[in-house]
């Protein structure tokens, strides 16, 4: 099955029930990945990251090696043409000339939903700003499905950074499309979800300030770290940096059964002593990003 459309720049593009062929298909790979080691042979892949990242970008070009492709792109950014004034689409509308599939990374929310208008290729948004991570929904949404076997009934905590984490904005929107699903949003006043996204959500959202409050209600914990690079303030960041730390000690109030999810990089919002808990989900979610990926490059290129 090939997916409806060519690009995935929001986290709601595809319906669910395409969601779930995509998570079935990275559960086969991640089960046997040797019967998809060649399935991109002799397609490239362009990554084009114009902000920072390890996870995506890592996983993205691990993903399209593991099933046999190229990967070209830029050691960074002040490499290209741009740095001589070319602009941005200009510079994709080129490296769409030489690819297969684009992934792109950008500071700016909504540039890549700009820019996908003038390639034809399949293009993937890896991040725009404060805005989305579709991507890193799919990997949260696999390690979810992979371990609670399901992704309704479930109580959510988002703690953190609500109002610049394009992690919490794409999933709580993916998750509002699934039957009975409780969100608790865990924030200091200035991080709060952003209002226009609180009213599009119409599964039950309550907000607080207090982890601890709700902590042993929640089946899953999704942290996020005060994002330093989102501020124009810096004093403000000063200001409620480690807001929220989740340690050993806390987590004896968790369910038995509860996730703690985080899309990383963690400052100091997660300590390291919860590192060796069974309810830390978040380095095993950072590897099923990469299967997940894996099975996205494959649906978008209808190979699959």
């Amino acid at each position: 099955m090939q997916l409806k459309g060519r690009h995935l720049l929001n986290s709601t593009d595809f319906s669910v029930e395409e969601l779930y062929s995509i998570i079935e298909l990275a559960q086969k790979i991640a089960k046997k990945p040797e019967d998809y080691s060649e399935k991109c042979k002799g397609r490239i892949m362009a990554a084009l990251f114009y902000e920072p990242s390890t996870r995506t970008r890592l996983s993205f070009e691990a993903a399209m090696k593991r099933l046999g492709g190229d990967v070209i792109g830029f050691p960074e950014m002040s490499t290209s043409s741009e740095s001589k004034g070319e602009s941005i689409a200009d510079t994709v509308r080129i490296v769409a000339c030489y690819s297969d599939i684009i992934v792109m990374r950008h500071h700016v929310p909504f540039v890549p939903h700009k820019i996908s208008e003038h390639i034809r290729v399949p293009f993937i948004n890896a991040g725009d700003g404060s805005n989305q991570h579709p991507t890193q929904t799919l990997a949260d949404i696999f390690t979810i499905y992979k371990y609670k076997k399901k992704l309704s009934n479930l109580k959510i905590g988002f703690c953190g950074d609500l109002k610049y984490g394009r992690t919490v904005h794409s999933l709580i929107k993916t998750m509002d499309r699934y039957e009975n699903n409780i969100f608790e949003c865990i924030s200091p006043d200035c991080l709060k979800i952003p209002d226009d996204l609180r009213r599009e959500i119409k599964s039950p959202l309550r907000e607080r300030e207090c982890l601890e409050d709700v902590l042993g209600e929640l089946d899953i914990l999704y942290m996020t770290r005060i994002q330093k690079e989102r501020f124009e303030d810096l004093d403000e960041y000063e200001r409620i940096k480690g807001y929220y730390i989740l340690t050993k000690e806390k987590m004896e109030n968790a369910k038995e059964d509860a996730m703690i999810l985080h899309p990383l990089p963690r400052v100091d919002e997660i300590h390291e002593s919860v590192d060796d808990d069974p309810r830390a989900y978040y380095f095993k979610q950072a590897r099923a990003g990469m299967y997940m990926r894996m099975s996205l490059i494959l649906h978008l290129l209808g190979l699959n």
